[in-house]
């Protein structure tokens, strides 16, 4: 059984061309990818249930799972329940996700080359987001609210002697601007207290990402940030029978593909355990 939660498929769902999964040469709509990977299941026997999950029990065996008013049963359990997107919560910015407003460059920097961009944060994951943007843009803008970056010092290098790049301190981004996409942004110097509006054609929010793994705090081990931490080979949790894959234990990749392989490990492993089991 696949619990897919009301509002199932995580950031694939709000993402438009996804170019870097295997198997699509043309490209595919990442709500499209999503619909594949779920009809695919289903033909394989897999019933899917797309509601919440409220609590679990790993404490015992075998282990619970509680959906609405429901309570499950199973020898195994996999999670699978992806991360999501710090957003900045301004006004604007929901409408245009997809419309010039984006979390993530390798998946849609192409779609800016030769336009200009945004990138909105002060850490490695910005410096790395305004890095790649700077192969296609023409001019990549670096939105931070602080006087210095929490990037490491290399990342900072990289940036800041990159001519394509330049900096914005002490701003905050108040309103993303645009109708059908993004136009541009209103900014607030946070020491001089001006507001301005800055004209560019998408803007890349890299403030970071939360996994999505509260209902399994206590539960299972997780670092400081709640990513689930993988105890052996690829998909194991610290509870035998418990695995996990994707973007809920992986604070650096992030991507569709690699999510996907480690989900057949973690199959493999699953299927190993319950055979010796």
């Amino acid at each position: 059984m696949i619990f897919g939660g009301e509002v199932w498929g995580g950031q694939l769902m709000l993402t438009t061309m996804v170019d870097n999964f295997p198997g699509f040469p043309e490209g595919i709509m990442g709500p499209d990818l999503m619909e594949k990977f779920k009809q695919q299941v289903v033909r394989f026997g897999a019933e899917f249930v797309a509601k919440n999950v409220q609590k679990v029990d790993f404490s015992q065996r075998p282990f619970k799972v509680w959906v609405e008013d429901q309570q499950y049963s199973a020898k195994s359990v996999l999670i699978s329940t992806g991360a999501y997107t710090l957003w900045l919560g301004v006004e604007g910015e929901k409408e245009l996700i997809g419309r010039g407003v984006s979390s993530c460059a390798p998946c849609d920097a192409p779609f800016f080359r030769d336009k200009t961009a945004a990138v909105v944060g002060g850490g490695d994951s910005a410096m790395e987001e305004a890095w790649v943007l700077s192969k296609y843009a023409t001019k990549v803008t670096i939105i931070h609210r602080r006087d210095a970056f929490r990037a490491s010092e290399a990342m900072q290098k990289k940036v800041l002697e990159n001519p394509k790049i330049e900096v914005l301190w002490n701003t905050e981004v108040v309103k993303v601007l645009g109708q059908q996409k993004v136009t541009g942004l209103k900014l607030l110097n946070n020491q001089t207290k001006k507001e301005s509006e800055f004209s560019v054609d998408g803007v890349f929010v890299a403030i970071g990402h939360k996994p999505s793994s509260d209902i399994f705090k206590g539960q299972i081990d997780m670092d400081e940030k709640g990513f689930i931490k993988i105890a052996d080979y690829l998909t194991k949790t610290n509870v035998d029978g418990v695995f996990v894959a994707g973007d809920v234990a992986d604070p650096r990749y992030k991507q569709a593909v690699t999510a996907a392989g480690k989900g057949a490990a973690a199959a493999l492993d699953i299927l190993k355990y319950l055979d010796e089991n």
